[in-house]
């Protein structure tokens, strides 16, 4: 029981201490730093989505980068349309939730290939679409807007100002979803993962929660396109690109599959690892990326998150190869710790009877 609560106490502090780091962190850095932590906040979000339909649900998504593509357009057109924020917001989850709940209505009943290949489309039609509307996206060459600039009362600069409202957003986002992932509909999305069949003995509608997870997946891919848009100020038809959301994929896996925690791994992942290799040769960021990716999957087949325990099992097992034989052999008072069903050799009975 001591062990428990000191895990927890433990596990509350380093939660307590990375909210400080995350508060204090755009106070002291740079215009390009805070961009970058914005942009792991917004991806986090998109990540978040895709986790829940792929890693706590098991299924197939492919094209989580429309319904970021769309969050983005419709908070330009809102922006430039000059509507209140918060409905701006409001509209960027409701309005891909309601596309994504319409594509699962059709599509959850497929799985495999089939499904991917439902959900590749989304990106594909998306694009020729915001160019043929450009009325409202700006076509080709995508729109421009300028807000959630830092009010006089706040003492900060635009760039701060607008990470700690994104970053508002991003732990609503994952407070909500950690509460939904650990309760009920949870532990149905687990049935489902794990075997539809069960799930329907259960009692369990695979349908239904297939469904939920897809329309719970495009509202924070929507969500994430409202935060996307807060920070770049800019969107064109290349924010739906279809690698776009392969790259969201691996990134997923890279971080943990169905982990809130893999989550924010995979998404400082996705932001960072392009940064620092461009840094060591801008004309291989693609394979040094493509380097990265292949060694973690091959050292970490589980992601990111499962770094402390791979840690804690090769430095317990280096710990017990350490080990002399006689310390195994015996215990601390030094009595024999010899299977008590082993028969006693006759040299060791002589010894004995000697002593």
């Amino acid at each position: 029981m001591d062990k428990i609560f000191a895990n927890r106490w433990l596990r509350l502090a380093a939660l307590a201490v990375f909210a400080v780091l995350l508060i204090v962190a755009p106070l002291v850095s740079s215009r390009f730093i805070n961009y970058q932590l914005s942009m792991i906040a917004v991806f986090a979000v998109a990540l978040l989505g895709l986790n829940i339909v792929m890693g706590y649900t098991g299924q197939v998504s492919l094209g989580q980068s429309a319904f970021l593509g769309l969050g983005a357009y419709i908070a330009a057109y809102g922006v430039r349309n000059e509507w209140n924020l918060v409905l701006v917001l409001l509209l960027c989850a409701i309005i891909p939730a309601a596309v994504g709940m319409l594509v699962a209505l059709a599509a959850a009943r497929l799985r495999g290939l089939a499904l991917a290949m439902i959900t590749i489309a989304l990106p594909i039609i998306g694009i020729p679409l915001a160019r043929r509307f450009s009325e409202f996206t700006g076509g080709s060459q995508g729109t421009t807007v300028s807000f959630l600039g830092a009010p006089d009362w706040s003492g900060l600069a635009n760039d701060q100002w607008q990470y700690y409202v994104v970053l508002t957003i991003a732990v609503v986002a994952f407070v909500l979803a950690r509460n939904l992932v650990r309760g009920r509909v949870g532990r149905a999305f687990a049935i489902v993962k794990e075997n539809e069949s069960v799930a329907l003995a259960m009692g369990v509608s695979p349908y239904r929660y297939k469904v939920l997870a897809f329309t719970i997946s495009s509202l924070l891919g929507g969500v994430a396109g409202f935060m996307y848009l807060a920070i770049v100020q800019f969107t064109s038809p290349e924010t739906m690109n279809f690698f776009t959301s392969i790259n969201l994929v691996a990134a997923m896996v890279i971080g943990g599959s169905a982990s809130i925690v893999g989550t924010i791994l995979g998404a400082i992942y996705y932001v960072l690892v392009p940064v620092v290799a461009g840094q060591v040769n801008s004309s291989r960021t693609a394979l040094i990326s493509g380097a990265i990716l292949l060694a973690v999957l091959f050292l970490l087949p589980r992601g990111l998150v499962s770094l402390p325990r791979r840690m804690s099992l090769l430095i317990g097992g280096t710990r017990r190869r350490g080990a002399s034989p006689r310390d195994d052999q015996n215990s601390p008072d030094g009595a024999s710790t010899a299977d008590p069903g082993t028969p006693e050799t006759p040299t060791a009975h002589e010894e004995r009877q000697a002593r």
